[in-house]
């Protein structure tokens, strides 16, 4: 089939000016639709005004927006929120900014949000693309999660995979001195080229060599046993800003 043509589009933030022909921007996410169940419903309407916090384009007040100074983790799709809530409660001393632009997922970390009584948690309903580009100041964050992210398996799909030199010199931008970037994936070519990106990056060290043991932070989630009884490999990858 022929290729989409580059599209003209209005100037918004972060994006070409309309006179100007481009391709489409890479997003962090794929857009999927979902019912959001009773719960999630009710999730959003008690919990949501505290949890998600609206897009703007004016840096994030972290110590306003968690009512605290503690270390920020940022995690870019978090599917239905099952590691999220499991990590911010066996880590309770660091705030985990969360971005996702799923409904029903969005909902239900609400929801666990609510029955794990987690304070240390705050939602962007938005494409990270934008919230990296608009809302965290370089050497803002301590540590940056992308767990299990769309592998787009077709060779001819491989340029969409977020993980890739330029966006990662934005999420490293982002980093502060020390701190760490963790992927993981149960996709073995897109692990490799985890690998092989992170390892490109001057500023990054790898923790370990090669692909690095799973940390006891992040929990196995019932997609990755069932991998895991299929024979499927896990892969996680973690880099430290020099």
């Amino acid at each position: 089939s022929a290729s989409p043509q580059p599209t003209t589009t209005p100037a918004t933030p972060g994006r070409a000016p309309a006179h100007v022909a481009h391709p489409q921007t890479v997003r962090s996410f794929v857009r999927r639709t979902g019912r959001v169940t009773t719960g999630q419903a009710k999730a959003f309407a008690e919990l949501g005004s505290t949890f998600v916090l609206p897009f703007q384009t004016a840096p994030l007040d972290m110590v306003a927006a968690f009512g605290r100074s503690a270390p920020v983790i940022l995690e870019i799709g978090f599917g239905m929120g099952e590691a999220t809530a499991h990590i911010a409660q066996v880590r309770p001393d660091d705030n985990f900014l969360c971005c996702e632009v799923h409904e029903p997922g969005v909902g239900a970390l609400l929801k666990r949000i609510g029955e794990h009584k987690l304070d240390n948690i705050r939602i962007l309903q938005h494409d990270a693309v934008e919230v990296l580009a608009h809302m965290l100041p370089e050497g803002s964050l301590q540590g940056i999660h992308v767990f299990f992210p769309d592998p787009w398996h077709k060779k001819k799909h491989n340029k969409r995979r977020l993980i890739q030199a330029p966006f990662l010199a934005k999420l490293v931008s982002r980093l502060a001195p020390g701190g760490y970037i963790h992927c993981a994936t149960d996709w073995e070519p897109y692990a490799q080229q985890m690998l092989e990106v992170l390892s490109a990056e001057p500023q990054l060290r790898n923790s370990t060599d090669g692909f690095a043991p799973r940390p006891s932070y992040r929990p196995t989630t019932k997609f990755e046993k069932r991998g895991l009884r299929l024979g499927h490999g896990v892969w996680d990858v973690i880099f430290l800003k020099r």
